[in-house]
């Protein structure tokens, strides 16, 4: 167990899979406790917490699970009520990740009207994977839970700035939550909040392959990535860790690529 981290916990918003679930295990390895929340069917939910009770007992770790949406204020207040009444958690949290991934995937024209992508389809996506991290933070500040020198981590990818098909909605996003964590870094840093952007290179997530032609990204990355592979989840997870340390605290208001050198073709 690595000794910064003895009765600290990571929050974790959408670790069911992907990155947020690779994150889970490499933190769980080095001694983190961890509050997991995540949206999904019963028989998932069964699935993800037997895959915990595991992890939890492989690490001497604690691993709470919450099956909520952590897109809605009553979630999220329930979420901290049954948090705070537990034993040392006050002051506790060394991270919050914000590793949601739900969104829109439609295109702006040329589709039938059902298909096209809306303003509401822009706002819900928006919410779900950028602001709602500020409405998380907030939270979690005004209740006392952050420790002095906690860590914020968001995820962003190349595709905040380039044409994906169908990634309208999630672009926006993504290229909003890049101005917001830019904001975060400054106002929230005098509590001691250090808070980065990792821009994870292309990866056969879940998420990933609702996008459409993502085969074609994974090969086109494939090409482009000096390594020679894509990304995994965890080597994502791996960064995650490092930004958790105690030689991390100077890093604040980055957006960190961990992509093989992806970026640079």
């Amino acid at each position: 167990m690595n000794k910064q981290f003895i009765d600290q916990w990571a929050i974790i918003l959408g670790g069911s899979s992907g990155f947020g679930l690779a994150a889970v295990e490499k933190l769980a390895a080095h001694g983190l406790n961890l509050a997991v929340l995540y949206r999904e069917t019963s028989a998932a939910d069964r699935l993800l917490k037997e895959k915990f009770a595991k992890l939890s007992g492989s690490f001497e770790v604690q691993i709470d699970a919450y099956n909520l949406n952590a897109l809605e204020k009553v979630s999220r207040e329930s979420f901290l009520q049954q948090f705070a009444s537990r034993e040392k958690r006050k002051h506790s949290v060394r991270l919050l990740l914000h590793s949601i991934a739900r969104g829109n995937l439609k295109p702006l024209v040329d589709a039938p009207e059902a298909d096209i992508l809306t303003m509401e389809d822009i706002r819900f996506t928006t919410y779900a994977m950028a602001t709602s991290l500020l409405d998380w933070v907030r939270l979690l500040l005004e209740e006392g839970h952050f420790r002095a020198d906690a860590r914020i981590i968001g995820l962003t990818s190349e595709g905040a700035h380039k044409y994906w098909d169908g990634y309208a909605a999630v672009s926006i996003a993504k290229s909003t939550l890049e101005s917001l964590v830019t904001y975060m870094a400054v106002e929230f840093g005098k509590y001691g909040l250090k808070t980065n952007l990792i821009q994870a290179g292309v990866s056969a997530t879940p998420s990933l392959r609702k996008i459409p032609n993502s085969d074609r990204l994974l090969e086109l990355a494939t090409q482009r990535n000096p390594l020679g592979r894509t990304t995994k989840p965890e080597d994502v997870a791996g960064a995650i860790y490092l930004l958790c340390l105690d030689e991390a605290s100077w890093i604040n208001g980055s957006i960190i690529p961990v992509d093989g050198g992806e970026h640079c073709r």
